[in-house]
């Protein structure tokens, strides 16, 4: 594997190479759960999924940590807002956005580490910046010092002196420098008191930065290879988690990735502009496997704009893929060996290069149907194992157990419906039987008119959901 990274820090592409030989270690911000996940959200856990899929296919053993920040000034203001403690809203979201995962296809994390859970490493972060002079304590309230750390910017080239100051922070009189941002925050009047723990300076709770650089170091270490997020988060977020982990004195992240937003109406995808697309409510009207490749066809750091009209597209896309994968594996058999084509292969390796790869298998997939035609069963066996190949990688194989039931948000529901198309279809086939061509030709034309289309193939009839 020769994978070439758009590194983000180094506005360059990078050649990869991992730290350790045979091994990648993958850090991705996880989601805030102030709410349920919008479809912009969970662009980066798509996108990220393809990065493990592809170093996996590499030959590296791959770490992946993907955290979940369940203690935030959000958090807060949204369960005081609907009167629950915000720990049962953040478990709620939390639940939500592991939803949003699985039914997208997404890997299970390596580790999965709350915020709320390591808050003991944290305090042991803040201790070693303000012994090292980068942090300072003023009522309970712990600042990271911009001024003390030269490097302060390098990720996102800036100049302190041009920055704003933080806005993590109610009031800037007792910083040494507007732009100081928070490590710890002191407990503020009416706050619950299990939102805080104690501390050497006083009751309080982290803050979002100081978060995810412990629960980095704690599962990948001082150093990791690849730190990944949306590209909002590289400023603040990212550039404060590259300081106060310098700083402390740890390399942290070699590599840096970020993605595109996902837009509506040209706008970024967002709770507080309100022009969100819930996950649930998407995966009512599109299937889980065609949003997926909705997502996974544009390069990962291109803006995507969400429109009904780009998923419909997207869809019918996938839907000319599937078909091919099902009507091919029922001829060649569904063992066939996969490959990944010399041209897949590059196209992943320039910067996970998702447009390319995806023409790839478009070709792959017009190469088969005409063996199928042709009845070239060497030709069809072979476009057809080079084409789940790829689609492994992007994770979208129509003929993976996790999209086997059509890919629905309800299992049950996936299952109840293809348990009455296979009654339907049988009943059809019995009136065939008997000789009733009516009857199963009134069948057939009421699954159509359902949106069931059927094909009678030599092993039998088999259906696909047009709509």
């Amino acid at each position: 594997m020769t994978l070439r990274l758009h590194d983000t820090a180094a506005r360059a592409v990078r050649d990869f190479t991992p730290l350790r030989p045979g091994q990648a270690s993958v850090y991705v911000c996880g989601l805030t759960v102030q709410g349920p996940p919008h479809v912009g959200h969970v662009r980066a856990a798509v996108a990220f999924d393809v990065l493990r899929r592809w170093l996996t296919e590499g030959g590296l053993e791959v770490t992946y940590v993907r955290n979940v920040t369940d203690i935030d000034d959000k958090i807060l203001a949204k369960a005081d807002e609907h009167g629950v403690p915000w720990w049962a809203w953040a478990y709620t979201n939390e639940l939500a956005c592991t939803r949003a995962y699985d039914v997208l296809g997404v890997l299970p994390p390596t580790y999965e580490p709350r915020a709320t859970g390591h808050v003991p490493d944290m305090v042991a972060l803040v201790e070693r910046l303000v012994e090292r002079g980068h942090a300072y304590a003023v009522d309970g309230d712990v600042y990271f010092d911009v001024r003390s750390f030269p490097e302060y910017g390098a990720l996102t080239r800036q100049k302190v002196e041009d920055l704003e100051p933080a806005a993590d922070t109610d009031t800037d009189d007792r910083k040494r420098d507007p732009r100081d941002f928070a490590l710890w925050k002191a407990v503020k009047p009416g706050e619950p008191d299990t939102a805080s723990w104690p501390t050497p300076w006083g009751r309080g709770r982290p803050g979002w930065h100081l978060e995810c650089s412990a629960m980095a170091g704690r599962y990948l270490g001082p150093t990791f290879d690849i730190h990944g997020g949306g590209l909002d988060l590289r400023f603040p977020h990212h550039e404060n988690e590259q300081a106060q982990s310098r700083a402390a004195g740890d390399p942290f992240a070699r590599y840096w990735m970020h993605n595109g937003w996902v837009t509506l109406g040209g706008e970024k995808m967002s709770k507080s502009l309100g022009n969100t697309a819930l996950v649930d409510e998407v995966v009512r009207r599109v299937r889980p496997v065609e949003l997926r490749y909705y997502l996974v066809a544009p390069h990962y750091r291109s803006t995507v704009e969400f429109t009904d009209a780009a998923l419909a597209e997207a869809g019918a896309a996938y839907r000319r893929i599937e078909s091919f994968v099902q009507r091919a594996a029922e001829r060649a058999g569904r063992d066939t060996p996969t490959s990944l084509p010399a041209a897949f292969r590059e196209a992943m390796d320039d910067d996970l290069g998702t447009p390319a790869a995806v023409a790839v298998v478009h070709d792959a997939v017009r190469a088969g149907n005409t063996a199928l035609a042709d009845g070239d069963d060497a030709a069809l066996t072979e476009a057809l194992g080079a084409v789940r190949g790829m689609l492994g990688v992007l994770g979208l194989d129509p003929l993976d157990p996790h999209w086997a039931a059509g890919g629905s948000t309800d299992d049950r529901l996936a299952g109840v419906t293809d348990g009455l198309v296979r009654l339907a279809l049988e009943q059809r086939q019995a009136a065939r039987a008997r000789k009733d061509y009516a009857a199963a030709d009134a069948l057939r034309d009421q699954l159509t008119a359902l949106g069931v289309q059927v094909e009678d193939t030599p092993q039998g009839p088999r259906w696909e959901l047009t709509r």
